[in-house]
């Protein structure tokens, strides 16, 4: 018989806990589009409607693994968020501006 997650939950040591916590925090923080507009809750459609397209070229967009920096703006701002590029060296982080906003 399957047991509810809070079940299981009760049953962890604090260590085993925070392990799961800690790798539920990384993967909410890294998702694809389809991902991140569920998380959002938007359907293809609402999205569709908020970028001013039919709902395939949502779906389509979804699937692409390469796309204009400019589009992924439109797409992240349609759901209400900004984007922002950002470079990881060693030795720290920066935030590229070069990739103006033509808007």
């Amino acid at each position: 018989m399957a047991k509810k997650f809070s079940q299981l939950r009760a049953g962890m040591s604090a260590q085993a806990l925070a392990k799961s916590q800690q790798k539920a925090k990384a993967l909410l923080g890294e998702m694809p589009l389809q991902e991140l507009r569920l998380a959002r809750g938007l359907s293809q459609q609402s999205l569709a409607e908020a970028l001013q397209v039919q709902q395939p070229a949502v779906a389509k967009l979804e699937k692409r693994t390469d796309m204009y920096l400019s589009t992924l703006r439109h797409h992240i701002r349609a759901m209400g968020g900004e984007l922002d590029i950002i470079a990881r060296f060693p030795d720290g982080e920066v935030r590229i501006k070069s990739f103006s906003d033509t808007d």
